[in-house]
């Protein structure tokens, strides 16, 4: 019951910056059942196991971006993170899109919205119903809306809880450049 109130909770404040959000049959009950879809064309990770991604000290520009499928202004602003990946991959940029959906619909959503959009930046999934753990672990101002974004290399980070244009994510990437 926790679970289903925190899941909740985050899709009634998740969707910052957003008049009208699609949220894929939040009627829906979130089931914790265990069973982890897991396929050649996406990783799911835990907290553990995707903090690697969160601390990597070999002088790339990591952009690690959490959204979902349910989330307007998640989705407005993939094409963004798409261009930034194709434009500055070969400058040592290495572009993550964190999916949050919820684990149920990785095959009848999550799957075949990557699969649809053509997207061809990195993709992963976060599976941790412990969110009042991790969240903070992300970034302490982090309140759990989202898009959020990660922007860091080496030791030096910044955090965005916020939507994108492309000019604003070139801008930010271009600092780390420097």
């Amino acid at each position: 019951m926790r679970f289903k109130i925190l899941v909740l909770a985050l899709v009634l404040m998740g969707c910052n910056n957003s008049k009208k959000t699609d949220v894929v049959n939040v009627t829906e009950e979130v089931e914790s059942s265990g069973d982890i879809s897991k396929s050649d064309d996406l990783e799911v990770y835990d907290f553990a196991g995707f903090e690697k991604f969160l601390n990597q000290n070999d002088n790339k520009i990591h952009v690690i971006n959490f959204w979902a499928t349910w989330c307007a202004p998640c989705v407005k602003e993939l094409p963004y993170f798409e261009r930034l990946n194709t434009e500055y991959g070969s400058k040592n940029v290495d572009v993550l899109l964190v999916s949050l959906d919820f684990p149920h619909l990785y095959d009848s959503k999550l799957k075949p919205f990557i699969k649809k959009k053509n997207i061809r930046s990195k993709v992963i999934a976060l599976d941790d119903v412990d969110m009042n753990t991790w969240i903070p672990k992300v970034d302490e101002t982090w309140s759990g809306s989202l898009p959020a974004t990660i922007i860091y290399k080496n030791k030096e980070r910044k955090f965005f809880e916020k939507s994108f244009t492309f000019e604003e994510l070139e801008t930010e990437v271009k600092q780390f450049l420097k």
